[in-house]
């Protein structure tokens, strides 16, 4: 694995660690477990105790899960296009070393016997419970649209659903808080790579597994827009506009020349098509 995917990997991982969703989640899951004592664990333990069963078998269950989970993201991704799919896959993996930590509570709290064949059952239950809690965990802490970007477009573009943004920067874009310090510079433009989404900022550029689509969420407040389903460009990144046998292409600060799809044309060319940003025909 090399570092941009292990850096990726590793800021998926905290996204779900430090998520107060996640752990509402695992929260919710421990008191229904708790208060409904399934598998036998009403009749076989007193409250507290059954309490502290729960709560170290699905806290440790959890974790192990989603680390599970963001493995098969990571590794999957170039076989599977589902993101959800491929955690799904990782956390049903993830049902070996759980059903291994509930046989030894089993033994501890009510004192089963520990056998190859206590395990082999606890992974047959632990299998369809991983996929449904990975699914779970999946609905509940996904990352949400942030509302500024369709707050800040004028009602005709919100319309029309481009993403453009005209409010002045006031913080930070989110999406530079996946990148590694040295690259966390000025947002410039954003571009799809098989499975990754290329961040270009004034400090570098950064491969960061992510969905394109969440990528444009995560551009904050900084005045931009879609050009094309994989490009997205910082308005102040553009230099020029060039038409090169009939297509219409966006340079921009750094030299780079993106293809602006039809649908995207009219409002490329009404922003950017005047004598200080001039349409060069090739």
């Amino acid at each position: 694995m090399n570092e941009g995917k292990r850096q990726s990997a590793l800021r998926e991982l905290e996204g779900f660690l430090l998520s107060p969703r996640y752990w509402l989640t695992v929260g919710v899951v421990v008191a229904v477990f708790t208060i409904s004592g399934p598998f036998g664990t009403l009749k076989a333990m007193p409250l507290l105790p059954r309490l502290a069963f729960w709560l170290l078998l699905q806290g440790v269950a959890f974790c192990v899960a989603v680390v599970f989970a963001v493995a098969g993201n990571l590794l999957l991704a170039p076989l599977l296009p589902s993101r959800l799919l491929r955690m799904m896959i990782g956390s049903a993996l993830a049902a070996l070393p759980i059903a291994a930590w509930i046989v030894v509570l089993q033994a501890g709290f009510v004192n089963d016997p520990v056998t190859l064949g206590e395990f082999a059952e606890q992974v047959t239950v632990s299998v369809p419970l991983c996929m449904i809690f990975c699914l779970l965990t999946f609905l509940t802490t996904g990352r949400p649209a942030q509302p500024a970007v369709l707050a800040a477009q004028p009602p005709q573009a919100a319309a029309a659903g481009e993403e453009t943004v005209t409010r002045p920067s006031t913080a930070p874009p989110a999406i530079l808080a996946r990148l590694k310090p040295d690259n966390r510079g000025h947002l410039l433009r954003l571009s799809v790579q098989d499975h990754y989404t290329e961040v270009v900022t004034s400090r570098g550029r950064e491969l960061i597994l992510l969905r394109f689509a969440d990528a444009l969420n995560e551009t904050g407040d900084t005045p931009g827009r879609r050009i094309h389903r994989s490009h997205w460009v910082a308005d102040a990144h553009v230099e020029a506009l060039k038409r090169d046998k009939g297509k219409l292409f966006l340079v921009t600060g750094d030299g780079a020349q993106l293809p602006v799809s039809r649908p995207y044309e009219a409002e490329v060319r009404r922003c950017f098509a005047s004598p200080a940003r001039p349409e060069r025909v090739a």
